[in-house]
């Protein structure tokens, strides 16, 4: 027995015909670069997440550096974000010439908590940047109440919630603009690397459609300091096809983490929290245990492909150096990172594979005689 973490090659088994006539169609047109197939998906996924632009770029570091800088965020500024994220949050800060300042997340759906707010704000405090971890959007309400009123842009880190959904409004609106990821394993991914900037303003679009193409949109005319950052036609031309796809892919997800959920119920784990808020698309289904890299390896003795997402907190990365601030102590971040355990989930993982799944992690809890991790106070 053998589960991936993600089954890419069922994915693109299924949708094999129509990607190949996509790429070759590029092929034969020879529009590689900013061609139709860019211009439709930019249309097209932007009326998706109910913005009025998107913008495609490189990649998701690109969109999120970018999308700072198009809001004027850099030397001398600050940035909050939380510290239980993937490096590329803070690195696009430190990269505007920022400096992130380090929060802890809500012990029970892992995003920035928005109570550390005002011990995180300075004079310097330029911006937000919450994080939609896993596929569940943070608190926007309470964030963006926060910075309305100390005048913050908040800037979406919506890498891995493609589809996403908070009361009704789907991630990628919720803030001043948004990044996305699409890398191949997201919930919309293409073929390679990839990103895009949403939003609805038109002056931080125009900008961003300047910018990735090194300062230009007339050709040899460069009106500012550029970058090449351009999502490719052969990357678009494919997330076309699958963003026609994402809403029953984002369903099955939730399906089968519904699934998970009864098959561990009564597990000695910590499952994650629902308060209906918010409508979670699963990229990742986390859970956390005791003696969590005992049950890794036994689960990967087994050929169960499990994750860690994130083993090191950002503010422990070598990369960030001492160019960050951390306001506080981020308690749940430290100790959560020994406990958390992404289980294989995907559009194209089978129920049966899931039961797999959970009767082997139940197995592996048993065996290590290990409790539930329970969450700490501060």
């Amino acid at each position: 027995m053998t589960i991936p973490l993600v089954n890419l090659k069922r994915q693109h088994q299924s949708l094999g015909a129509e990607i190949r006539n996509a790429i070759e169609s590029v092929i034969d047109r020879g529009d590689f670069i900013l061609g139709r197939e860019t211009a439709a998906f930019e249309e097209e996924f932007a009326a998706y997440c109910g913005a009025k632009h998107c913008i495609g770029v490189g990649n998701g570091l690109d969109a999120l550096t970018l999308a700072l800088k198009a809001l004027g965020i850099g030397p001398g500024d600050e940035v909050i974000t939380v510290a239980n994220t993937f490096v590329a949050t803070a690195v696009a800060i430190q990269h505007t010439g920022a400096t992130p300042v380090l929060v802890d997340h809500d012990p029970d759906n892992y995003n920035l908590d928005p109570k550390l707010l005002p011990i995180a704000l300075s004079p310097r405090t330029r911006a937000i940047v919450p994080v939609h971890l896993y596929g569940r959007c943070a608190d926007m309400d309470s964030i963006n109440e926060f910075a309305r009123s100390h005048n913050l842009y908040v800037i979406e880190d919506a890498c891995q919630a493609h589809g996403a959904t908070y009361k009704g409004r789907r991630a990628g609106s919720l803030g001043h603009a948004a990044a996305f990821s699409f890398y191949p394993g997201k919930n919309l991914g293409g073929l390679g690397d990839g990103g895009a900037v949403v939003t609805s303003d038109l002056a931080v679009a125009n900008h961003l459609r300047s910018v990735r193409n090194y300062g230009s949109t007339v050709k040899n005319h460069h009106a500012v300091r550029g970058y090449n950052s351009r999502l490719d036609s052969i990357q678009a031309a494919v997330l076309r096809i699958k963003l026609r796809h994402l809403e029953a892919w984002n369903s099955r997800r939730c399906q089968l983490a519904k699934l998970y959920r009864n098959e561990l119920c009564d597990a000695q784990l910590t499952l994650p929290s629902d308060d209906g808020h918010e409508d979670h698309v699963y990229h990742l289904f986390v859970v956390r245990v005791a003696n969590r890299d005992a049950v890794l390896a036994r689960l990967k003795g087994q050929g169960i492909e499990c994750g860690i997402h994130y083993p090191t907190p950002v503010h422990q990365q070598p990369a960030l150096g001492e160019d960050f601030r951390l306001p506080h102590c981020p308690v749940y971040t430290e100790s959560f990172c020994h406990e958390i355990l992404s289980l294989p989930i995907c559009p194209f993982t089978e129920e049966s594979e899931v039961q797999a799944v959970a009767r082997e992690l139940i197995s592996a809890l048993d065996a290590s005689d290990v409790r539930a991790a329970e969450p700490m106070l501060y």
